[in-house]
């Protein structure tokens, strides 16, 4: 039986829409609204559910971004076809974007257990949730913001795409945290680094996504909380994107970072005082 209701999957679709392309963590959230629900956090099918409706958030992102993907995997395929054709970005930022997602797969398909074991602590999510604040508060001081997409190399996107190893692994550092504060320390601009963290999550989120589905209803997801949650956070994500590329083009990281201290703090309090259990 499902340990997921209607209700219940609404509410996480909500939160998965909101958080999974904001820098505040959107695994950290679900856990605690999972743990606030009395869902068990650590239930295969409960893993398996909240990897399975991040597809919604992504198919949100394509859809968002469907002229720039069109547009980059067209030139990919003129460059596949015509050696002439190489030299250009587009071709280029294909690439690298697959480069760039190796690692995060190797990775977590070598610490799945343990990502889903230990790690999964609430007790893990706190601590990630304030240490990541300080990282990316240090980034956006210490960038120079001068850099835009068009600049970006290779490294760039090994670098940025190697940071979201952070977040797999500490669940509440958040993958667009990590990727974000690692191209703000790489000089580019908010939008650029924030764009560049969108376009590196379809590939790493969606294989995720997929990864699970044969899990999930192996593990008795129940179909119907399955699709409500991941239409839900279809949504709600592509309102979030709009949201947060004018939000980064006029603003610092500063009210995220504080943001992301209180729900830590927060979260500490509920474990310490036993309203909530790891």
């Amino acid at each position: 039986m499902s340990a997921i209701s209607v209700s219940q999957a609404i509410v996480l679709g909500v939160v998965e829409g909101v958080t999974e392309f904001l820098p505040v963590s959107s695994t950290g959230h679900l856990k605690i609204t999972e743990g606030l629900m009395g869902i068990p956090v650590d239930d295969t099918s409960v893993v398996a559910f909240t990897a399975v409706i991040q597809v919604g958030a992504i198919a949100a992102v394509l859809l968002y971004f469907f002229k720039d993907i069109v547009r980059i995997v067209s030139a990919w395929g003129h460059g596949l076809a015509h050696r002439e054709e190489r030299h250009h970005h587009d071709y280029k930022f294909a690439w690298w974007v697959i480069y760039a997602t190796i690692p995060i797969v190797v990775v977590g398909l070598a610490a799945k257990p343990l990502i889903e074991g230990a790690l999964a602590s609430l007790w893990v999510v706190a601590g990630s949730l304030i240490v990541g604040s300080g990282v990316m508060w240090a980034a956006d001081q210490m960038g120079r913001h001068r850099r835009g997409e068009g600049d970006t190399r290779l490294k760039d996107a090994m670098i940025v795409g190697c940071s979201q190893i952070l977040a797999l692994l500490f669940p509440g550092f958040s993958r667009s945290g990590a990727t974000m504060s690692a191209g703000l320390m790489l000089d580019l601009e908010r939008v650029a680094a924030t764009r560049l963290s969108f376009f590196l999550g379809i590939p790493a989120l969606t294989g995720a996504g997929l990864y699970e589905l044969k899990d999930a209803l192996g593990a008795g997801v129940d179909p119907l909380p399955l699709v409500v949650g991941t239409a839900v956070s279809f949504v709600v994500a592509y309102a979030s994107i709009a949201w947060l590329l004018k939000f980064v083009a006029r603003h610092s990281f500063n009210a995220f970072v504080v943001y992301r201290i209180l729900v830590g703090v927060l979260l500490l309090g509920l474990l310490g005082t036993g309203a909530l259990t790891a």
